[in-house]
């Protein structure tokens, strides 16, 4: 009798032991805003307002229409090749702008209600220079931001000063702006890191 008892409280008492354990645990908290890093988070392109330039490959698929679906790379004058269209200008547009252009081009004498849809297969690259192992253009990649450039570039030299690491924007003609490790980078973009003085 008292062995079965006891192998009837065996279930219980694990059970509330469970439920202990699960009462002593600590929730998980939130970050501080201390240990946010706003400056890395805020994405560098957007698709909405991304400029086409020299060196981005992009994809055009016309539903239904196989010959009219292609991939193609932006050539160094801003424009590519087009089946039945000839050579369109690219750059300076976004995506959806070209989508509407491509539309109206196709519509005016080739389709009556064409499904197009560009979208960028892959940027043009970034260029880092200066005190990295390995300088020179690396492809960009979404969300990257200045310390994943300086990895993809084989990392910082023991020369290099991290309060001396520039930006020169590809929208931007102006010059150099002083950056962080969380500085978003965009395609184009040119990093400049320089030797610190010890």
């Amino acid at each position: 009798m008292k062995l079965m008892f006891r192998r009837a409280l065996q279930p219980i008492a694990a059970l509330s032991c469970v439920i202990l354990l699960g009462a002593c645990a600590t929730p998980p908290q939130a970050p501080s805003s201390d240990q946010i890093d706003s400056g890395g988070t805020a994405p560098a392109v957007s698709a909405d307002s991304y400029l086409l330039e020299q060196g981005d490959q992009i994809s055009i698929q016309v539903f239904d229409e196989p010959d009219l679906t292609m991939d193609q790379r932006v050539g160094a004058s801003g424009t590519i090749n087009y089946s039945y269209l000839g050579d369109l200008r690219v750059a300076g547009k976004t995506a959806q702008q070209l989508e509407q252009e491509i539309t109206g081009m196709l519509q005016n004498g080739f389709l009556v209600n064409p499904a197009v849809n560009v979208t960028v297969v892959e940027y043009r690259p970034f260029f880092i220079n200066g005190e990295v192992r390995n300088p020179g253009s690396y492809p960009y990649q979404p969300g990257l931001t200045l310390d994943k450039a300086i990895a993809l570039a084989g990392g910082l030299t023991d020369r290099a000063s991290t309060r001396k690491m520039f930006v020169q924007k590809a929208s931007n003609s102006d010059g150099q702006a002083r950056a962080s490790l969380s500085t978003p980078i965009a395609p184009g973009d040119i990093i400049s890191i320089n030797e610190g003085f010890f």
